[in-house]
């Protein structure tokens, strides 16, 4: 991998991790225009260290009233942690190719396009999210368990999630990226497994970091702009780009099979 194709995927990853707007889907569809393959260990694992380190950066002093003073919050984020868990062993062991499909990638695209315009729709909660119960939490654990499919936006069902359950709209934004921390973490933890039988990096120390640094840059920057727009209550203007892209890479899907049958 060369220094333009990871400066391609950091962009990809560190404006996509955090938008409403799915970055697997996003990193399923550049990889296919591309031609390349995204899903190399040590790639994924810098790229997901950067946005990681832009979580961390943007919420270290709740992070750190986390560790200090408040434990329960800890206990939801693990509630909100298992279904993702579970659901990403699986899923990844039975039906790993799944993950890696355009057309997968272009129907569930609009599928999160529809839940930013019905949440729209809807009266805006009040409540904190260091009020959550055990059951609210785990609910939004199951819309982020659902959004290890390729088009369904991690951030934007687990935020959906939240103003559902009543929490305001900073609140459940705040959960929901504190959410994506062990969620993060645990998706590097496997990459580095996946990489371990592997003696050496498959791409340049340098490339890496700098991919690592850019995604990081390029997170925070994403980041900052989402928390803004959420407060506007804009949430829902990324419909208007995931509905779309999703029937495009649909239609995109099948004019290459079409093309294919023929050849």
């Amino acid at each position: 991998m060369n220094t333009i194709q990871i400066l391609i995927l950091a962009a990809v990853q560190g404006v996509t991790e955090f938008l409403p707007v799915s970055s697997s889907g996003h990193l399923v569809i550049v990889e296919s225009l591309m031609n390349t393959n995204v899903n190399i260990p040590d790639v994924n694992i810098f790229l997901h260290a950067g946005t990681l380190l832009s979580i961390l950066v943007f919420y270290w002093n709740r992070i750190w009233k986390l560790v200090s003073e408040d434990s329960r919050v800890v206990g939801l984020l693990i509630v909100g942690t298992i279904p993702a868990v579970i659901a990403g062993l699986v899923i990844k062991r039975l039906f790993g190719h799944v993950l890696e499909s355009p057309m997968i990638a272009g129907f569930m695209l609009p599928i999160t396009g529809l839940m930013l315009l019905w949440i729209a729709t809807r009266e805006v909660g009040k409540e904190a999210y260091e009020g959550l119960t055990y059951k609210s939490a785990l609910l939004i654990g199951l819309f982020q368990a659902i959004a290890i499919l390729p088009g369904i936006s991690r951030s934007g069902s687990t935020i959906v999630a939240g103003l559902i359950v009543g929490l305001k709209r900073e609140a459940a934004a705040t959960f929901s990226f504190l959410l994506a921390i062990p969620v993060i973490a645990g998706a590097t933890v496997l990459e580095i497994k996946d990489m371990m039988g592997s003696s050496a990096l498959q791409t340049d120390l340098s490339i890496l970091l700098l991919g690592a640094f850019f995604a990081f840059v390029v997170g925070l920057v994403s980041l900052s702009w989402l928390i803004r727009w959420i407060e506007k209550g804009k949430l829902h203007y990324f419909a208007y780009w995931c509905i779309p892209l999703g029937v495009c890479i649909i239609g995109w899907q099948l004019a290459q099979t079409l093309l294919i049958d023929k050849v």
